[in-house]
């Protein structure tokens, strides 16, 4: 049987330490040597995977303690045989040998255990090397790189040939510290396993770095998973780093989300100030023990300072124990940056950020080609600070090497995580450029773009490079006859795109986004008037038949008959995109820093350019011409920079003062924060009544526009600076309120979850909370449970307050109540966030926590709650009013879930098939 069936059946059981094991035969520097090596002028003691070559006898007697110790797996002694490591011994041309022999001595060890009723396995060990390809070693020089892409490409080929020939079962990409790194191990592996035909799995193990979850090279777990989301995985866990206890909410994390089998092999505890590891075989095992009787993992194993006798009692924890079950793969896209951007329909829109190309930005073009990449950086980081998603990066033209800049930009970017934090989108007209990019990049990028402009082999070709390195990509409507302009055109490029990507070259329909072709209207020529209508047609199509994919499109080439009339041109993207995000784009390269809302249009004008848009009328490019000739004359007579919104940005000056505070947040126009709330402070009695009062309706007003999908997330992001701005102005004021010496109200701790960076709702809480008279203990963003119910315990808080913006935030709501189940904290919980409901609490959150859960929609009414909670017998009373209220929900829920059960199955089977 092979590894593939036993799985299924059982919980495996990897080996332990090898180094460890080695230490312990106390070998000196001649035994490393042997007779073939006595001469090197280099000390070889340390470089443990020559000894397959000289001392293969210790290394064949450690392989058989293990497997009596009962593993059913042994790794191969071949860590670092390659050629990148083998260079500090002068070892290169004898690294492939080093594989091959340590691969031998395995397989020789695992025969002789083997039976048919239970065969043992031999994992060949493929480590990280000593060199990165994400990061520089010369902080003065974050451009530069030690190592290649290609170059390590061909060591781990010629590593992982050598282990496949040598009779390995699996492979083991071991200890990744960068995602980079092991993409091209992957790649390598994928490579191999073809060109051999064998059927070798492919199991990962990554090592985190820090208690915030993120590997040395910057990435979050969930980001991780993204990156290697194309390829045909075995297995993913964890190793080294961590002892069991530290390591733990980490492969919890893993397992409730990855599609594959689980593995963990963690460190005999944290090593001590002497480089040893204090846990012993008694004290890991019932830690071990904990991994299998919650379900977590598939194989277990031990990693620095484990011996055969750890793995001795490890197996039988795991004898007749269900195995863990893969998790269903993603229904929605994963994108990542060193974080994750899982494109869920909450999202609505992904924003692309535009301005980091050479050919729409004549600013970034003159930055590149004087090589002043500081200031180009400078460009993406606000990009990302005014909400994109997603940056584009195009470096084609004529005088510029293309495949250098895009190289040296990339590896720029990654040194800079506050930008490097989102999925990069490469953008080229020349593979060789787009190839050379995505070497760069450790995270799950865009490719923009491929076509069937070139025929079906250059397109099959394109697609599988993709996949290659681990993309999603942009697919034009455009084939050998050349552009789609039509509605049918359109529809017929992409269903002919879809079947080749899905069904030929097997690609998720997750990772394709087809653009289909924004071209200019109102231009004057009768055949250009559907063009906006027709793509808009084209994308409902597209989300209706082909499921899964995407849609996006080049927005700014719609208005390009209007250049120099900048409203003219963000209203009639506003209207478009209005229109096209209703029928299912959910992608597009624009400004992120857009000042025209959909709602800001004023109703006759609205009118003209939705003709012009949806093409309702014969004369409306001339009515839209007509308007944008009205609006250049008062420009020119008023001497203002455009005439609707110049008018509408002077009369809101006019408006009372509580409307002026709404405006400008909805805006995010701080220009006159300063003023406007010097005169609040002489109106309301208290600064913290201008939050709850105007600043508050403002946001709600916010919320309300973005929900119905008529302002976008950069714009809320910039509203939330905007609120930011003004509650650091009133905070003296706040201050000067408080009365030194009053008995605090309580003690309230917030956080946003884990996974989510988001923190308007959490920051209005805490202040709000502050005002009256909460001790507000705020941990922050990306707080993993663990770590909220540790501080909760310490500071002996009354409330926990849980934030959130994304859907995923919601599953780790969930998470933190059940650690706090798990201590016995039954604290008041309050529960906010964009993607959250009264309807999710019911659901998921209150029938697994025994403590008050309460969902709250308006953050100034949190002090109420609070003070409800926490009054005498309150929490008990609101607890069972809770608990019956919810209960009524789940049942109205599972009753009408009941009678929504036979919707379009047949689309869902549909978008399944790709697995």
């Amino acid at each position: 049987m092979s590894i593939r069936d036993i799985i299924k059946h059982g919980i495996l059981v990897l080996d332990g330490a090898m180094g460890t094991m080695i230490q312990s035969y106390g070998l000196t520097e001649d035994d490393f040597r042997g007779q073939r090596f006595a001469d090197s002028n280099v000390e070889m003691k340390g470089n443990n995977d020559m000894l397959n070559i000289t001392r293969p006898d210790v290394i064949l007697d450690i392989h058989r303690r293990y497997l009596r110790a009962g593993a059913d797996i042994i790794s191969t002694n071949t860590f670092s045989s390659q050629r990148i490591s083998e260079a500090d011994y002068q070892l290169e041309d004898v690294s492939r040998e080093m594989a091959y022999e340590g691969a031998c001595l395995a397989r020789q060890a695992a025969d002789e255990f083997s039976t048919p009723a239970r065969p043992r396995f031999v994992a060949g060990s493929v480590g990280p090397t000593n060199k990165t390809c994400s990061m520089s070693p010369d902080v003065s020089n974050p451009a530069l790189r030690e190592l290649t892409y290609d170059q390590l490409f061909a060591a781990y080929s010629e590593q992982i040939e050598a282990l496949v020939d040598g009779g390995v079962d699996v492979l083991l990409i071991e200890t990744i510290f960068d995602t980079l790194n092991a993409k091209v191990a992957v790649d390598a592996a994928t490579d191999v396993i073809r060109r051999l035909d064998r059927d070798v799995p492919i199991m990962m193990s990554v090592t985190v770095s820090d208690l915030a979850g993120r590997t040395l090279s910057g990435q979050t777990l969930d980001a991780f998973l993204a990156s290697i989301s194309t390829y045909n995985i075995f297995s993913v866990g964890l190793n080294c780093s961590f002892g069991a206890r530290q390591m733990k909410p980490f492969l919890a994390h893993l397992a409730r989300k990855a599609p594959y089998y689980v593995s963990c092999h963690p460190n005999a505890g944290l090593p001590n100030s002497l480089g040893l590891y204090d846990e012993t075989a008694d004290s890991m095992a019932p830690q071990i023990a904990e991994y299998v009787n919650e379900g977590l993992v598939n194989i277990i194993g031990g990693c620095c300072g484990t011996t055969d006798e750890f793995i001795a009692r490890y197996v039988p924890i795991v004898e007749g124990v269900k195995p863990r079950q893969p998790m269903p793969r993603s229904s929605t896209m994963w994108l990542s940056g060193l974080e994750l951007l899982d494109v869920t329909p909450e999202v609505g829109f992904v924003n692309v950020g535009e301005r980091c190309n050479v050919a729409g930005s004549r600013k970034f073009l003159r930055l590149i080609k004087e090589k002043n990449y500081q200031e180009a950086l400078s460009i993406a980081r606000k990009q990302v600070e005014d909400g994109a998603q997603v940056i584009d990066i195009n470096m084609d033209d004529g005088l510029l090497d293309a495949r250098e800049e895009m190289t040296t930009f990339l590896n720029l970017v990654a040194s800079e995580p506050d930008i490097a934090r989102v999925p990069i989108m490469i953008d080229s007209s020349k593979w060789d450029v787009i190839t050379a990019g995505l070497k760069c990049v450790q995270g799950k990028c865009i490719v923009n773009s491929i076509s069937l402009k070139e025929g079906e082999e250059v397109f099959l070709s394109h697609a599988r490079d993709v996949m290659r390195y681990g993309a999603a990509v942009v697919v034009m409507c455009f084939d050998e006859e050349g552009q789609a302009t039509t509605y049918e055109r359109r529809i017929e490029i992409a269903q002919r795109a879809y079947r080749l990507l899905t069904e030929v070259v097997g690609m998720n329909p997750l990772d394709i986004i087809f653009d289909p072709n924004v071209l200019a209207i109102a231009t004057g020529m009768e055949e250009h008037d559907a063009y906006a209508a027709d793509f808009i047609r084209a994308t409902e199509w597209i989300r209706t038949n082909l499921p899964g994919a995407h849609v996006s499109g080049g927005v700014s080439n719609l208005s390009f008959s209007f250049r120099g009339n900048n409203w003219i041109r963000e209203a009639m993207h506003a209207v478009f995109l209005y229109h096209a995000i209703s029928k299912g784009m959910d992608f597009g390269i624009v400004n992120p820093a857009t000042k025209v809302l959909y709602s800001d249009i004023p109703s006759a004008e609205l009118e003209i350019i939705e003709d012009v848009v949806l093409n309702r009328r014969k004369d409306a490019a001339e009515r839209l011409i007509a308007l944008a000739e009205k609006i250049k004359a008062e420009q020119e007579a008023t001497g203002t920079a455009a005439s609707s919104s110049a008018a509408q940005h002077e009369q809101w000056r006019d408006l009372p003062l509580a409307e002026r505070l709404q405006y400008a947040l909805v805006k995010g126009i701080g220009d006159y924060l300063e003023t406007d709330l010097a005169e609040a402070l002489t109106v309301y009695p208290k600064a913290v009544n201008i939050i709850e009062g105007p600043l508050m309706d403002g946001m709600n007003t916010v919320g309300q526009l973005f929900g119905s999908g008529k302002m976008f997330l950069p714009q809320v992001v910039k509203t939330a600076r905007t609120m930011k701005q003004a509650v650091a102005i009133l905070q003296p004021h706040i201050e000067e309120g408080r009365t030194e010496g009053t008995a605090k109200s309580g003690k309230v701790l917030i956080a946003t979850v884990k996974g989510d960076v988001h923190d308007i709702g959490k920051n209005i809480v805490g202040v709000v909370m502050a005002c009256n008279n909460y001790e507000v203990i705020d941990m922050g963003v990306m707080v993993p449970p663990e770590q909220i119910v540790r501080k909760a315990i310490e500071e002996k808080v009354d409330i926990i307050g849980l934030s959130g913006l994304i859907t995923p935030s919601l599953e780790e709501m969930v998470n933190v109540v059940r650690e706090m189940e798990k201590a016995g904290l039954h604290i008041p919980v309050m529960i906010g966030g964009a993607t959250t409901s009264e309807l999710h609490v019911a659901l998921k959150i209150a029938p697994v926590y025994g403590g008050p859960v309460v969902w709250m929609k308006d953050a100034s009414q949190n002090p109420l709650v609070a003070q409800r909670l926490l009054s005498d017998g309150g929490g008990e009373d609101i607890q069972h009013n809770l608990n019956e209220k919810y209960a009524h929900m789940r049942d109205e829920y599972n009753s009408k879930q009941q009678q929504l059960s036979s919707i379009d199955e047949a689309r869902k089977n549909k978008l399944n098939l790709w697995e």
